[in-house]
């Protein structure tokens, strides 16, 4: 399998450093990381979609589907050139080429592009989908979860929690329609029914993709977690649980550390994680 590591989305909020530890000027530079996975098999997979051609198109219409106040807060740019499908077609390959998206959870900055392939069958676990589709109660919950850029999918797989081992993980589930190489991994905290999404690649190492269990590079591969201010509060105004979130942070971490010869763990916001893995370099 081929891994294509894709920014699906930028995020520039006023704070510069304070929320990536790097920039210089004010504005800081938030990623919105998925993967496009080559199979020999089963097509095109898609481990989340980033922002969409209709949040691109049409970010104010009544419908709102990136909410206002998240949209200023995270001072969202939002670029044609930046979706997951036109860089699938700058690759050569069309939208019906991607026959599976595996959804990590489906908040508005993972979830906004799943329109954009109508042939493909859309993975998540069964909390999430029952959480971003029945009654969205309280303030985060209202704004994350966006009716309009879900209510068009047709092609739904959805995951119960009771799966395998992996790695110490309880409840790794494997995906309907895909190789064995492909897994989700239950990782509740930011979301009930939030999950990380593992890879097998070809040399034997896997790579997990942790979603928004963590933000901050820094979070992992480290003896102790340490966070930017601004990413700490961000994560802590999303999440639902911040028990199951920040034990299953450190469960990463562990992993990342004891397992580092075997196992490169990303996330979906981290730019310098993203830039590591596109120019092949370790983590």
């Amino acid at each position: 399998m081929r891994i294509h590591h894709l920014n699906c989305g930028t995020d520039c909020p006023v704070g510069g450093a304070l929320f990536d530890g790097r920039s210089k000027g004010p504005l800081g530079r938030i990623v919105c990381h998925c993967l496009l996975i080559e199979t020999d098999a089963h097509g095109l997979v898609l481990v989340d979609t980033g922002y969409g051609l209709r949040d691109v198109a049409h970010p104010h219409r009544p419908e709102r589907r990136i909410p206002l106040a998240w949209r200023a807060m995270l001072n969202i740019r939002l670029h044609e050139r930046d979706t997951a499908i036109r860089q699938i077609e700058a690759l050569g390959y069309r939208a019906g080429d991607v026959r599976h998206i595996v959804a990590t959870h489906l908040d508005f900055d993972h979830a906004g592009g799943l329109e954009d392939f109508p042939d493909a069958t859309v993975h998540v676990m069964a909390r999430e989908y029952d959480d971003a589709t029945g009654p969205r109660r309280g303030f985060v919950a209202r704004h994350r979860w966006r009716p309009p850029q879900i209510d068009d999918v047709a092609r739904w797989r959805r995951y119960a929690a009771p799966g395998e081992r992996w790695f110490g993980f309880d409840a790794v589930r494997d995906i309907e329609g895909l190789p064995p190489e492909l897994l989700l991994v239950p990782l509740p905290g930011h979301t009930w029914g939030h999950a990380g999404v593992a890879v097998r690649r070809d040399d034997g190492r896997w790579l997990l993709h942790a979603g928004d269990a963590y933000f901050y590079r820094g979070e992992m591969r480290g003896a102790r977690r340490h966070c930017t201010p601004g990413l700490r509060g961000y994560q802590t105004l999303m999440e639902t649980s911040r028990r199951d979130r920040l034990v299953n942070q450190e469960r990463l971490r562990l992993l990342s550390v004891e397992r580092r010869g075997e196992i490169d763990v990303t996330c979906t916001h981290d730019p310098v994680e993203l830039e590591a893995l596109q120019a092949g370099r370790p983590l």
